[in-house]
């Protein structure tokens, strides 16, 4: 049933941007600012705000059904990873970090077409 699994893959991601899209929206909304110092600095909080976005156009694009979703995805991969190097060189995110890890693995899959 290779659509079975096409299905399915397609579902880890969503989920997978979904998980990422919360971890970095809270963490860019309570935790950091709660921490202060250089979890605020604009560079690092716009990267968490953009890479919560493109998460959820991502999951969104996928959900649709879009033909442009692998595009998309390709992008999230990116700022995914930059985003995880971000919050790793910073401490105290480990549990956003991974999130980050955990879909720019999955988006780079369904990037180069294992999950049309």
């Amino acid at each position: 049933m290779p659509h079975q699994h096409m299905s399915n893959e397609l579902n880890t991601c969503i989920q997978a941007c979904l998980d990422c899209y919360r971890s970095c929206q809270q963490m860019a909304a309570v935790h950091c600012p709660e921490v202060g110092g250089k979890h605020v600095e604009p560079d690092h909080l716009r990267l968490m705000l953009d890479c919560a976005e493109i998460c959820r156009a991502s999951a969104a694009l996928m959900i649709n059904q879009s033909p442009f979703h692998q595009q998309l995805c390709g992008v999230c991969a990116q700022i995914c990873r930059a985003c995880a190097e971000s919050c790793r060189a910073l401490g105290d995110m480990d549990e956003c970090a991974q999130a980050c890890e955990r879909c720019a693995e999955s988006c780079e899959r369904m990037a180069a077409g294992s999950a049309s």
